[in-house]
């Protein structure tokens, strides 16, 4: 399957609990179909004491979203837009289907 979304991607929420919520995209599980939107999807998670975190306790993270659910935003309008592929100059870029711009 095709993933038209990438790390470092801005992205809407547009199905669920948290649509409407914009975001960079963090990282992206090919194997899952899921992403992780920065600030989306909060979940509390308890943590036991490690090296890193010496307290532990309940801990504010991130938790993935499945693609189907985050549309892409068009860097032009600003607004949620598909995702074409085409090769121009030689280059498979990708493209905005609302404003034609390369992403």
């Amino acid at each position: 399957m095709k993933l038209r979304i990438k790390t470092g991607d801005t992205v809407r929420i547009i199905a669920g609990d948290h649509k409407g919520t914009e975001g960079k995209v963090v990282m992206v599980d090919r194997e899952k179909n899921k992403a992780i939107v920065e600030g989306a999807n909060m979940v509390s998670k308890h943590e036991k004491p490690s090296a890193q975190n010496p307290q532990g306790g309940i801990v504010k993270k991130e938790a993935p979203i499945h693609l189907s659910n985050l549309s892409l935003i068009d860097p032009k309008s600003s607004e949620t837009t598909r995702v074409g592929y085409e090769v121009r100059e030689g280059n498979k870029v990708r493209f905005s289907k609302k404003s034609n711009e390369v992403i």
